[in-house]
Parts: structure tokens; C-alpha cells; sequence
């Protein structure tokens, strides 16, 4: 029997090679009778599914309740779509750029671009970006994004979209190699 998930694969090469890295601070009481930890007072736990094959990231899945599970509103768009590459300019406000020179830059504008779809779901390539005025910042981006349309890309880049967007080109790109052939 084929028990097989079709969202429990990485988007990018089909692998189902994937990791999960969890990462967790708590802070607990301590019982004072046996030494060991006692009652939650704090934790966050955060968790990054992991391709071992091209290491990529797995936005599409998350790890919940001791368990990877898909992404509802995305895992379809990613596993069932397209590359698509879209040359684009999102003018933010600029308080919502930590910074905008040296080696940080790039997630920095990609960030207030596009939030966390700009550093984890989307390959974002920062070209340029340009100051308006000391209120906004104009952020020139080339980005890699999974969708099943050209429709749904620009749908997919409008909600990421953390101020006004002005998408240039949108071409459909062709899936790697090696999830074409897994293509049945």
C-alpha cells in the first residue's frame, strides 16, 4: 500500500530526503525536592523542514505537534506549480528597512519588500534600490516564486507585498531536472 504524501517532498527537486531542525529556548521552574525541571514558564520552539539533497528550505511545510504537515494555503501552489521569475519594484516605507547597505542589505530590503515570503519562500535577488524621498525606499528585485499560473504568481507577489508593487516581466521558468523526470 502507497502511503505516500504528495506535499512530503521538496518543491525544488522532488527528494523526499528531508530533515527537520528544531530549535527551542523554554524557560521552566526548577522543583526543589528533585532538581529536575518543573512547570513552563516560557518557550518558543521554531522549526525548518530541510531538503538533504539541494538543502533548500521547505516553506511549504511546517513541523506541528511533533509532525511535518503541509502548509494549507501554499503546499499545492508549490509542489503542483511552476518557477516563475518576475522582475519587480516594491516601494516601501523606508522604517521598514533595517538596513539598506552592507552584507545584511539584501535580506534587509528583501524583508520589507515581501516580509517572510521575501527571505523564505521567494528566491529574491535585490538589483537595486533607490531612495524617493526620506520617507520611502524603492526596491528593484528579481524573484523566484512557485505558482501554478502567471495569474497566481502575480496574486502570490501582491499579497507578499509589503507596499506598493509595480511587477515589470513574469515568465514561467522550467522545473529542475531531476523533479521533471519524477513527473508521472
Amino acid at each position: 500500500m502507497d502511503d505516500a504524501k504528495p506535499w512530503l517532498r521538496c518543491y525544488r527537486c522532488w527528494s523526499t530526503d528531508l530533515e527537520i531542525q528544531v530549535h527551542y529556548e523554554g524557560i521552566h521552574k526548577v522543583d526543589p525536592e528533585t532538581g529536575e525541571r518543573a512547570e513552563v514558564v516560557d518557550q518558543v520552539q521554531e522549526a525548518v523542514v530541510q531538503c538533504l539533497d539541494c538543502m533548500h528550505d521547505q516553506p511549504h511545510l511546517q513541523f506541528a505537534e511533533g509532525r511535518v504537515e503541509p502548509v494549507e494555503d501554499r503546499w499545492e501552489r508549490m509542489i503542483a506549480g511552476t518557477p516563475w521569475v518576475a522582475s519587480c519594484a516594491v516601494t516601501v516605507d523606508a522604517d521598514e528597512v533595517e538596513t539598506c547597505s552592507g552584507p545584511e542589505a539584501g535580506d534587509a530590503l528583501s524583508y520589507a519588500a515581501f516580509g517572510d515570503h521575501g527571505t523564505r519562500e521567494f528566491f529574491t535577488h535585490v538589483r537595486y534600490h533607490k531612495h524617493e524621498d526620506d520617507s520611502r525606499i524603492v526596491v528593484h528585485l528579481l524573484v523566484e516564486l512557485y505558482a501554478r499560473s502567471a495569474e497566481e504568481a502575480a496574486e502570490v507577489l501582491e499579497e507578499a507585498s509589503r507596499g506598493a508593487l509595480a511587477i515589470m516581466s513574469l515568465a514561467e521558468e522550467s522545473r529542475p531536472p531531476a523533479a521533471a523526470e519524477d513527473r508521472h
